[in-house]
């Protein structure tokens, strides 16, 4: 009897759930063909059919990786200000989902270094990133909230900070826990609008 499209589907929606628990389980280093066949309780021919290559599978693994991350709740308290520091808290491991997607998207970057195609698109999804925090930085600054300046230079500084502040929280998450987190970001927030 021949497949449906629905059974493709359905299918797929199995391999890119073991995708995941791999990713979480094992960091993206540990992402191979044979680990999620094995998670899937499958052969390794079964998952060429959807991934020929392991850069196949690298890629969709970043693909759902961005999905998950553009499909959680976002915080939204206002404009300006109150916008920017959103932006940033959505980035920031304070929830167990968000520490595990910070965590699997920290370990792609090596893979992404070693590979210009998706070093080219890791840096244009950051400059993407950091256009949204410019236009709420701009905003600020119209409301009064920033002074007046380079806003785009205000975004890069803060997606530097936060980025940053995620990667002490995922090393040192007894040293950075959540409220931590949340307390600096908002140090670092209140010198900017000292400024």
């Amino acid at each position: 009897m021949p497949r449906t499209k629905g059974d493709h589907e359905s299918r797929r929606r199995d391999v890119s759930a073991a995708v995941w628990r791999v990713m979480s389980a094992r960091g993206f280093a540990g992402l191979t063909l044979r680990a999620v066949a094995a998670e899937l309780g499958a052969t390794t021919g079964l998952l060429t059919h959807y991934f020929p290559t392991k850069q196949a599978l690298v890629e969709y693994a970043l693909d759902l990786l961005e999905q998950r991350t553009l499909s959680r709740p976002r915080r939204d308290s206002g404009e300006g200000l109150a916008a920017l520091r959103d932006a940033l808290l959505d980035i920031l491991p304070l929830t167990p989902e968000a520490t595990e997607s910070n965590r699997i998207w920290v370990c792609s970057w090596d893979a992404a270094l070693s590979d210009p195609v998706l070093s080219a698109e890791y840096a244009r999804k950051y400059a993407q990133g950091r256009a949204r925090l410019a236009e709420r930085a701009a905003r600020a600054q119209e409301l009064g909230e920033l002074p007046p300046g380079d806003f785009e230079r205000i975004a890069a500084g803060a997606q530097s900070f936060v980025l940053g502040l995620v990667v002490q929280a995922l090393f040192d998450p007894a040293g950075f826990p959540p409220q931590r987190q949340v307390e600096i970001l908002d140090d670092y927030l209140a010198g900017l609008s000292a400024h």
